[in-house]
């Protein structure tokens, strides 16, 4: 069942600011596609976070752990690092999690996932962070030994929305609500 959603867009015309409304039906995703989504969230370890330095944008590749229902995704960041201190400063960011390039022929059909969202530190102790902590060890046991050390942080992105591409026509606007039916689909698979 598709929905349908007004945009409105801006635009500059002659020098005239303008604004024109355009219908968009929202797809949505079938099994196969929340299968796809899910499995390239599970078996993507690096993700290009995209934060804001300076009102300009600035990306960097992080190592990434998704919440079992996707509602959220870890990253465990030197505090000391730029896009840990733009995060401090701004908290709204893009996460984009693609599909390795396979060397296809149009690299444009690699499945990819972009997430509009923001960060929060999770301290030690608060409410979530053990439960975050062993979510990131999980996937990478080698990150132990930074636990332990001062200038690290555990950081929750909350999922806005995202966007999911996997090919020519093959776009689906989603809420966070889809992400997390997506995750259930991965549980179908096992």
């Amino acid at each position: 069942m598709a929905s349908a959603s007004i945009t409105l867009l801006w635009g500059i015309k002659n020098g005239v600011v303008g604004r024109r409304y355009w219908w968009r039906r929202q797809k949505q995703m079938n099994l196969q596609m929340q299968k796809l989504l899910a499995r390239l969230i599970l078996s993507t370890r690096l993700a290009t976070l995209a934060t804001l330095r300076e009102d300009l944008p600035q990306a960097t590749l992080v190592a990434f752990a998704p919440a079992s229902d996707f509602s959220a995704f870890y990253l465990h960041l030197n505090r000391l690092s730029p896009h840990a201190i733009d995060l401090q400063k701004e908290s709204r960011l893009g996460l984009l999690i693609a599909e390795t390039d396979d060397g296809r022929e149009d690299p444009q059909t690699l499945a990819r996932l972009s997430i509009r969202g923001s960060a929060e530190i999770l301290p030690l102790g608060a409410p979530g962070y053990m439960l975050a902590k062993q979510i990131y060890l999980a996937r990478f046991p080698h990150a132990q030994k930074r636990f332990s050390l001062s200038e690290f942080d555990l950081w929750r992105i909350s999922p806005k929305g995202a966007y999911f591409t996997v090919g020519s026509g093959q776009t689906f606007n989603l809420t966070v609500e889809a992400l997390m039916e997506a995750s259930q689909a991965s549980l179908e698979e096992e």
